[in-house]
């Protein structure tokens, strides 16, 4: 396998926390963190390149082309804000052996910056209709599962698969605290109804002044991304079988 970090900054950060945001369930971590992005006016400095994406590039008008790939910001918070490291990206990697490679690289990078959080963010899957998304947590860490539970979030039971939940567990190895936010979410199209309540949430621990009023550019862009991947089907296009192998646990 083969997972290229290419810097192109390296940022000087006080703790900064790595916040996830790859495409999952609802796409709840990839509206989210693109609207951090956007409304904290984040800055690129890195680019991350696996062999383990999927394995096509997609071609605009204009006849540039879009690879699969992810993306790492930071922004220097003020006052009582915290330092931050966006990790944003169009996919997930497609193997078992890719995802433990990208999470290893991403948190070399974040280590190396001095981070010692890591958040990752995503969807829970419901099959009936939510009206009012609940959010739910795991975390490797007591003080930060107290900090989401007093903010009424429930705790999760069962298994959290891909990067939300891989990233936690292997930050924990490096000494790094670690929490996962996942909220209920019906499941394939962008939710903003779902970011609207873990952006709320991660906002209030970290000490964010993020303005959500403009959150459905970002649910727009993200939906336009992920159409041109085919990672998500246009509302009047029918779902094949060829498309549910792309498959966002979280």
């Amino acid at each position: 396998m083969v997972c290229i970090v290419q810097m192109y900054e390296k940022p000087v950060l006080n703790d900064p926390v790595l916040i996830e945001g790859l495409p999952g369930i609802g796409f709840v971590a990839n509206i989210s963190t693109l609207h951090f992005v956007q409304e904290l006016k984040a800055k690129l400095f890195a680019e991350i390149l696996s062999s383990s994406f999927q394995d096509f590039a997609v071609t605009a008008k204009d006849g540039k082309a879009r690879s699969p790939i992810n993306e790492l910001y930071y922004h220097k918070g003020s006052g009582e804000e915290r330092d931050l490291i966006i990790l944003y990206g169009n996919t997930q990697a497609l193997t078992t052996v890719g995802q433990y490679e990208l999470c290893g690289r991403v948190l070399d990078v974040a280590e190396e910056l001095g981070c010692h959080c890591v958040m990752t963010l995503g969807g829970l899957k419901r099959e009936a209709k939510v009206a009012v998304p609940k959010l739910y947590c795991a975390a490797s860490d007591s003080e930060f599962l107290g900090e989401a539970l007093s903010l009424g979030a429930k705790r999760i039971r069962g298994r959290i698969f891909g990067v939300a939940g891989l990233l936690v567990g292997l930050g924990k190895l490096r000494g790094m605290k670690g929490l996962c936010l996942l909220a209920e979410t019906p499941g394939f199209y962008p939710d903003v109804k779902a970011a609207r309540e873990v952006l709320k949430a991660v906002c209030k621990m970290l000490c964010l002044k993020v303005d959500l009023a403009r959150l459905d550019l970002a649910v727009e862009t993200t939906r336009k991304i992920l159409e041109s991947f085919g990672l998500v089907a246009h509302p009047t296009e029918k779902r094949t079988e060829e498309d549910s192998r792309f498959r966002w646990l979280i």
